[in-house]
């Protein structure tokens, strides 16, 4: 569910100090988003909101979260907003974020 191989990449990039303030900024920018959709979906902005979460998913090694998202993406440009499941989508985030938060700790160790 989570490639921590590349959050490690992320860490080398911006560097352990900076890190942590990094995935405080996504997750937070994500929960925004997230929280939208939670509340009010709209079908105009749904292929750009899915967009952004795949593109942040992918940042955080989402990975699962991140495929789920492109194929709501491609629906949505296809004009298929009717087939996304949403609720799957919004589900894989809370068990993906979930997972994130308990073993970040650990895995950054390793």
């Amino acid at each position: 569910m989570i490639d921590w191989d590349r959050l490690k990449e992320l860490r080398d990039e911006v560097g352990a100090e900076d890190f942590d303030e990094v995935v405080e900024l996504f997750l937070d920018e994500v929960e925004g988003v997230m929280d939208r959709l939670r509340d009010s979906p709209d079908v105009d902005t749904l292929e750009e909101d899915l967009h952004f979460l795949k593109g942040s998913a992918l940042s955080l090694g989402f990975k699962e979260f991140s495929a789920l998202c492109q194929t709501g993406e491609t629906n949505a440009a296809q004009g298929n907003a009717d087939q996304i499941d949403l609720p799957e989508i919004l589900s894989c985030y809370d068990a993906s974020k979930s997972i994130f938060m308990a073993d970040l700790p650990a895995q950054l160790a390793a």
